[in-house]
């Protein structure tokens, strides 16, 4: 059987996007009609992985990887770029910002790199992508964030960028008692029947909560998307106890829902 290469991919594009023979639908496309499939394909990759489906792995990869063929292709025929840039951009700003590996900037030196610690590595880093941005102009501290990432992770990319300018808690017990007195707020906005003031205090715990998890070294939009599916099984397993039970859902009593949801927790709990 015949095992293709990254050759056959580059060929496989440009003979989807030839005026002549190439499939309709490819050559329609445009960068921003691509867009929404490039967030699609990388949430697969990143559902793929969080359900350890390494066998499926390669294939959600290869999906995210013809995004770049295809955005690469349309650079080409519009003559601002082709793969080979993107690739020289890539490896170039990767050597940059890789000090502790390439001391003397190039890529095939066999220089013994220096000593770092993983806290100096990430402040070069930072330092290196500031002057970048500096660089492209971008000036404001925010500059680069862009506006469609996920609002959790987008959240705790800026609580990180403010981090930068010491606007931070130094520790994460702080945080926790921030939390606390967010919540409070919240409660008192509900008591008080403000629609928009619920919204503000609701958006200030969750923000806040995105500051605990990046204390402790977690990613929020990951750890939101596990409770996610946690409370998915767990739904799936209250379906299964109702359905023995002879209990009709929807149409249960809040106590019959309760007893349902506690079963199902302690079942869940015990396959852990």
């Amino acid at each position: 059987m015949t095992r293709y290469c990254w050759t056959d991919l580059r060929v496989l594009m440009k003979r989807l996007r030839d005026p002549e023979t190439g499939c309709p639908w490819d050559l329609e496309q445009r960068f921003d009609t691509i867009a929404p499939f490039t967030l699609e394909e990388a949430y697969e990759v990143a559902d793929a992985i969080e359900r350890g489906s390494l066998d499926e792995l390669p294939a959600e990869l290869g999906d995210l990887l013809f995004q770049v063929i295809f955005y690469a292709q349309m650079g080409e025929e519009q003559g601002a770029f082709d793969l080979d840039d993107v690739i020289h951009g890539l490896v170039e700003k990767l050597v940059i910002r890789h000090p502790h590996v390439f001391p003397d900037g190039q890529l095939m030196a066999l220089s013994k790199p220096p000593d770092s610690n993983m806290a100096a590595i990430k402040s070069a880093w930072e330092t290196q992508k500031a002057r970048e941005r500096a660089e492209r102009g971008q000036q404001d501290l925010f500059d680069d964030i862009p506006l469609a990432l996920p609002a959790l992770s987008r959240a705790q990319k800026i609580q990180k960028r403010a981090r930068m300018i010491g606007f931070d808690w130094s520790s994460a017990a702080p945080v926790f008692s921030v939390l606390q007195a967010e919540i409070q707020e919240l409660h008192e906005a509900l008591e008080s029947g403000d629609s928009g003031r619920v919204a503000d205090e609701l958006g200030d715990v969750l923000f806040s909560a995105i500051s605990l998890a990046r204390h402790h070294g977690l990613d929020a939009e990951q750890v939101c998307r596990q409770s996610t599916t946690k409370f998915m099984e767990r739904i799936r397993h209250v379906q299964a106890l109702a359905d023995r039970d002879d209990i009709q859902l929807p149409g249960a009593s809040d106590a019959e829902l309760e007893a349902l949801w506690t079963r199902a927790k302690q079942s869940q709990r015990s396959t852990f």
